[in-house]
């Protein structure tokens, strides 16, 4: 289970705190501790981070994946640290927040994010997916990414997300005038991504995060 710290603090004083031993999330101004993936987890996170470098290589690029970086909405105190974070070298100079915290808000430097769930599933599915698209209840966030992929590879995502009986998803959400146009794929559909139109990969490539064969 993810575990909140109880005060509320800003994202300036969350990213002086923040351990580099552990990772955290700032959640509306609430300190949120990470659980540590299991091994299928990372496994999936690896392979689908080899998979773009290498895409982002063969087409030139200029495209890479951090290792710690933060994604700050700017309308709240959050900060998300996304399992796989794509980013565009060359808008960081617009970036106020990259040298001292590598900190990006700005979804011209984003072209592409993926969170691979877990056991906290309602943050991708919900409060990650609000953010990112630019919407919450009560108001519009400019921020606008342009796709976000959510990998449910254990099927642990709600019914109205990934269907009855439940079977590992990916959701492709894609930006679309202001909304998040949604594609799934399961079994042995190719992954359609705006982002990496070429690229030949099914779904089921990646849950055995390229066990099968090419």
């Amino acid at each position: 289970m993810t575990q909140a710290l109880p005060k509320l603090v800003t994202f300036e004083e969350f990213v002086e705190w923040k351990p580099d031993t552990e990772r955290y999330e700032l959640h509306n101004g609430v300190i949120i501790k990470m659980p540590q993936p299991v091994g299928e987890h990372e496994e999936v996170t690896g392979f689908l981070a080899f998979e773009l470098t290498r895409e982002c290589i063969l087409l030139n690029l200029p495209y890479f994946i951090p290792k710690t970086a933060l994604v700050k909405p700017p309308d709240n105190e959050s900060g998300y640290s996304p399992d796989v974070l794509l980013l565009n070298r060359p808008n960081l100079t617009n970036e106020l927040l990259w040298k001292k915290e590598s900190t990006v808000s700005q979804p011209t430097s984003i072209p592409l994010i993926i969170e691979v769930v877990s056991t906290n599933w309602r943050d991708d599915y919900h409060k990650k997916y609000a953010d990112y698209v630019g919407r919450s209840p009560s108001r519009w966030v400019e921020m606008g990414i342009p796709e976000y992929w959510i990998v449910d590879y254990a099927a642990l995502g709600g019914r109205e997300f990934i269907g009855e009986p439940k079977q590992p998803t990916i959701l492709v959400c894609s930006l679309d005038e202001g909304e998040y146009r949604i594609s799934r794929f399961r079994g042995d559909q190719r992954i359609q991504s705006p982002t990496f139109p070429k690229l030949n990969l099914t779904a089921d490539q990646i849950f055995l995060a390229g066990r099968e064969q090419r």
